[in-house]
């Protein structure tokens, strides 16, 4: 059984095993190199062979526990034929939403268009590097595509005024996005993908009363279908204000928490397994900052069961010597 798995299944807490969000890509040189001769995402991420190759990158230098593919959660307004561009120094940019459209895909129209995230998920499960090691695939949440489908862009950048005003496109579009994100699960799972994780880049846009209807019902039925395939599901829902009520609602086998997220208050409160919560600026400072504060995390979780992570993804001007030695002192940590 793999370390991630006697975690999440069978609440070992003797052992701490690492992986990092966004660990394939941005602050790798030899990312770096592949990227400046692609220089459309989406084509990268559907091509399988420099895909597979990406997300076994860090694998290659790091003693990381898992691989987790190189891809990203617009793959599926994507494969709905939401059009879908990253514009450098300002991230995505959707295209209009047709909702007649989107409603008339199919699962084969679906499947044909990002099929080829699974053929490289069949290959990265494959490989010897992941012997005894997770392959994990994902998804975003509905809360955060819906988001990003209606918006047209990071809310960071600027969220519509009048976005919660149309009902019953926001209904339509969130029963699409849940029947469309079950087949991307199980196509993911059918190609090598043994743990789930579910991103929800932006649950800690809505306000409290918004919870039910747009993260905890909508997520729940995704929980529950990942476990009805036997695979463990984790959920990150950053920036949310109350944990333990959504680990109550949703029941994922395990929640990663953001960097905000004070770790005294999750041990309190949350009995399930816990990953992450390190503020990946850690990493930026020098080696005593990054040993005290994993250590705290180490500490504070050392007898509930833990995955080590990140509270979000890996920051692109991170020195690789700076990740060797957080995974150095996570495995080195008795």
């Amino acid at each position: 059984m793999t370390l991630i798995n006697k975690v999440i299944k069978e609440n070992n807490t003797s052992i701490n095993p690492i992986w990092i969000m966004r660990q394939a890509g941005r602050y790798l040189p030899e990312f770096r190199e592949i990227r400046k001769k692609n220089p459309d995402f989406i084509n990268l991420c559907l091509n399988e062979n420099l895909s597979s190759e990406i997300t076994l990158q860090p694998l290659k230098r790091f003693n990381l526990d898992a691989a987790i593919i190189f891809s990203d959660i617009l793959m599926l307004p994507y494969g709905l034929g939401q059009k879908v561009v990253f514009e450098k120094n300002f991230g995505p940019r959707l295209g209009e939403l047709n909702l007649d459209k989107i409603s008339q895909i199919d699962e084969i129209d679906f499947i044909e268009k990002v099929h080829r995230v699974y053929k490289a998920l069949r290959k990265v499960s494959s490989d010897s590097i992941l012997k005894d090691k997770n392959t994990i695939g994902f998804v975003g949440a509905p809360w955060t595509l819906l988001v990003y489908m209606i918006n047209q862009q990071s809310p960071k950048k600027n969220l519509k005024e009048d976005f919660f005003k149309d009902e019953f496109l926001i209904n339509r579009i969130l029963l699409i996005i849940e029947k469309f994100l079950k087949i991307h699960i199980k196509n993911q799972i059918d190609n090598g993908a043994n743990v789930i994780q579910i991103f929800d880049s932006w649950a800690g846009l809505l306000d409290e009363k918004d919870l039910p209807n747009y993260i905890y019902t909508p997520t729940l039925n995704l929980v529950n279908y990942v476990k009805s395939l036997n695979v463990p599901v984790i959920c990150f829902p950053r920036e949310i204000k109350n944990y333990k009520e959504f680990c109550d609602i949703v029941k994922p086998d395990a929640i990663s928490i953001d960097y905000n997220a004070n770790p005294k208050e999750i041990i309190k409160n949350i009995k399930i397994p816990v990953q992450g919560g390190l503020d990946p600026k850690i990493l930026l400072t020098d080696k005593e900052t990054l040993k005290k504060e994993t250590m705290k995390y180490l500490e504070i979780f050392k007898d509930h069961p833990y995955i080590f992570n990140l509270g979000h993804g890996v920051l692109p001007e991170t020195n690789p010597s700076m990740v060797e030695y957080l995974v150095k002192l996570v495995k080195e940590y008795k």
